[in-house]
């Protein structure tokens, strides 16, 4: 960003990366209150057509960043999906069942984002208890198409520009896959390094909280914040220039007659020393998996809901409650014996890579606001507790959004922010990347 006077102008504010915003509000040289009102001016004029938010906060926005924030994100536009909790905004889990309710505290990662300076705009849109059921939210790219779920509004607000940071969540590809259809940059941690209490809860062996950003470099510096990691920040991590690429595998599935995987491939191609991976036959058993630990914890997680508010569900939410309904404590059993016996293999699936390419969705986001899309190739990353990235890849053939999914070990988080930079930068000299959103 070039500055051409002591103040910036509105275009010079909305060109900055949130790592440059709190930089400069740290310095002095920019002010939170100013970075404030370029943003709601933004929202102002997309968010009547997108529906990103549930509660848009502009009072408390202006409130908080006339205090001068510090920190790592002070004065950064910052979204958090409505499944999370907030002491001074609602937190309505996307139902009926709780209009405006009000925890009394912070979920300990919005504690985190609030300490470290960011701005909070509002509550994101998410599908009713980041189940199935949509809510209103638009793909900023085309407003006839899903932005993908659940966390569906934090994903569109990133890629309409009307947040930098944002958070999600993930249970089986609610981080991954709206980040893909959206053009933006996502991570679905390894469990347990963030916190996920003061989030409705889903599932006790695969829940994580997402965060999610329009870059690499900024969602580390926010996985950073998340996380208590200070040595994940971007100046730390993976500074700007030219990182080196660890060996990679491609990793595509053999039966899928829908997906389109030729801009993956495309995507793959400049990437240098990328070798094809093959799939163990044992890989596709690890989606039941998933779906057998799934049902039986979210029975529970949501038997409250389900006995105490039916009547103020959505219809699909009624069909996702019936089909958890059918699960079993052998089914649990099997599935996290399946788990465990696949991560005992994890060279089969690795080979000689440290990293797979997979797809973050079948293609671009699907037509259609009924269904948030497959989460086919998210399901068994999050089952064993693999951390997996979008990067923005390019574009497919209706000019949407693709996204490719790196895919490291358990716990390897910080080696998969440095090589997702490595990628991003490989992908954007080539000139494949993410265009911002016209919304």
């Amino acid at each position: 960003m070039t500055m051409n006077s002591s103040k910036p102008s509105p275009a010079d504010i909305t060109s900055m990366s949130a790592r440059a915003i709190a930089k400069a509000v740290a310095a002095s040289t920019l002010t939170a209150e100013a970075v404030t009102e370029v943003w709601l001016d933004r929202i102002a004029a997309v968010e009547p057509s997108l529906h990103a938010f549930i509660h848009h906060a502009p009072e408390k926005a202006r409130a908080f960043a006339a205090v001068a924030p510090k920190g790592p994100l002070a004065g950064v536009p910052f979204g958090i999906k409505d499944v999370i909790e907030t002491r001074d905004m609602p937190t309505e889990y996307g139902s009926a069942a709780y209009p405006g309710w009000q925890p009394c505290r912070d979920a300990p990662v919005v504690h985190l984002a609030r300490q470290a300076g960011a701005v909070f705009m509002g509550k994101t849109v998410s599908t009713e208890f980041a189940t199935a059921s949509p809510g209103a939210t638009v793909n900023p790219f085309d407003p006839k198409r899903t932005p993908g779920g659940s966390s569906s509004g934090t994903a569109a607000a990133l890629g309409a520009g009307l947040i930098l940071l944002g958070l999600g969540t993930q249970t089986s590809g609610s981080t991954i896959r709206p980040a893909a259809y959206c053009g933006v940059a996502a991570i679905k941690p390894s469990p347990k390094l963030i916190e996920t209490f003061g989030v409705k809860p889903l599932s006790q062996t695969l829940d994580v909280v997402g965060p999610m950003a329009r870059d690499i470099r900024d969602l580390a510096l926010l996985v950073s914040v998340c996380m208590r990691r200070p040595e994940l920040a971007p100046d730390v991590l993976a500074p700007e220039g030219d990182l080196p690429l660890q060996p990679m595998g491609l990793f595509l599935p053999v039966h899928d007659p829908v997906a389109d995987f030729a801009p993956l491939e495309k995507a793959a191609s400049v990437l240098g020393s990328v070798t094809a991976q093959p799939v163990p036959e044992w890989f596709e058993a690890i989606g039941p998996a998933q779906d057998d630990v799934f049902g039986w914890e979210a029975s529970i997680a949501l038997a409250t809901d389900r006995d105490l508010h039916w009547d103020k569900l959505r219809p699909l939410t009624h069909e996702f409650m019936e089909r958890q309904a059918k699960s079993t404590f052998a089914g649990w059993q099997t599935g996290l014996a399946t788990r465990d016996a696949a991560l005992r293999n994890l060279a089969a699936l690795f080979g000689g890579a440290d990293f797979l390419i997979t797809p973050a969705a079948p293609g671009e986001a699907p037509l259609g606001l009924e269904r948030t899309g497959p989460a086919t190739y998210n399901i068994r990353w999050t089952l064993l507790g693999c951390p997996s990235v979008t990067i923005p890849a390019g574009f497919g053939p209706a000019g949407m959004p693709i996204g490719l999914q790196l895919v490291a070990r358990p716990g390897e988080d910080a080696a998969l922010l440095r090589q997702a930079a490595a990628v991003e930068d490989r992908l954007r000299a080539a000139g494949i990347e993410a265009r911002p959103s016209e919304a």
